[in-house]
């Protein structure tokens, strides 16, 4: 089926990948002879009004059976952060509705976790590849005290990574990183500055009608593929084309045990560990009463208590 690529670029994601990405693949659809639209976003949410106002009057959703001369494909040229937008952006349109993504940011983890090429000439022959969507579980999340719900692609997390998140968020050295394609270092040094001051803290865990309490949480990470901040492979075991959920929690341990814990994550070892907790389930609920940073796919949320619940839906992929 002949397609219309209608692509949404942040050219400063990845500290500019983002914009040599869409230079590329505009060579490449016009060497190819195929149909494109570009929008570029200028300014913070500006991907947010683009899909919506394309949701209403240009995409439609996908089925196997559909009558059109040319299908007009969404495809995402940025960073995770930029994909969380879109995909909360499209939340209250047809869940059919395909996303094409090309991998631009810093971490690309969404990318990593699912298959698609990080490069970009190989993202995109993945995209001219593909006859039909691929289905992908993602995370659906509803906090009950500030009443907000929404999506996430990669993973949400409360503690220690959202801790890590924020300060490399903020950090000074991420957007010089990022012009030499270095931009995971900079969650390791802002592990490096967070591991000696993030505390431990109590929360509750309900999964399958039971209550698990924690005094002494430090990383706790809901997730739908493997990996966070950059690559690192929190949970191996997950996998986003199955409707489970993986909840990662490390406890809050002595600085020795904690560089031991990350020298058994390294070597992919840290599952063994007795301070290593990993539950599956189709559902959970969270609840931390002590204010603790949160983050949806690197988004900062706040610094809050919080009591969120965890579902999947499908999403459909093109790639």
């Amino acid at each position: 089926m002949k397609k219309h690529f209608y692509l949404v670029i942040n050219e400063n994601a990845g500290g500019g990948t983002g914009r040599k990405a869409a230079a590329k693949i505009i060579k490449q659809l016009q060497t190819a002879n195929i149909d494109y639209t570009t929008f570029y976003t200028d300014h913070a949410g500006h991907e947010i009004e683009i899909v919506q106002r394309l949701a209403q009057d240009t995409l439609i959703p996908w089925s196997t059976d559909l009558e059109t001369d040319s299908f007009p494909l969404l495809v995402v040229l940025g960073g995770d952060g930029t994909l969380h937008s879109v995909l909360n952006a499209l939340e209250s349109f047809d869940s059919k509705i395909p996303i094409g993504y090309i991998p631009c940011g810093s971490g690309n983890d969404f990318a990593r976790g699912v298959g698609i090429a990080r490069q970009t000439e190989k993202a995109f022959f993945q995209l001219l590849k593909a006859e039909t969507p691929q289905e992908i579980q993602i995370i659906t999340y509803a906090e009950s005290i500030r009443e907000e719900a929404g999506l996430a692609v990669n993973n949400i997390g409360i503690g220690l990574d959202a801790a890590i998140v924020n300060a490399a968020n903020t950090s000074a050295s991420k957007s010089t990183l990022n012009k030499f394609n270095m931009g995971s270092l900079s969650y390791i040094f802002s592990i490096l500055k967070v591991l000696f001051t993030q505390k431990g803290f109590p929360i509750l865990v309900e999964i399958n009608g039971k209550n698990i309490e924690f005094d002494r949480a430090f990383l706790c990470t809901v997730t739908k593929h493997p990996y966070f901040g950059g690559g690192v492979p929190i949970a191996p075991m997950a996998d986003p084309r199955k409707p489970v959920l993986d909840f990662v929690l490390v406890e809050r341990v002595n600085m020795f045990k904690i560089f031991w814990l990350i020298l058994l994550l390294i070597q992919k070892k840290h599952t063994h560990s007795k301070y290593f907790h990993h539950f599956q389930s189709s559902k959970f609920r969270i609840v931390s009463t002590v204010p603790q940073y949160v983050h949806a796919d690197g988004e900062i949320l706040g610094k809050r208590s919080t009591d969120i619940s965890f579902s999947t839906e499908t999403r459909l992929f093109w790639f």
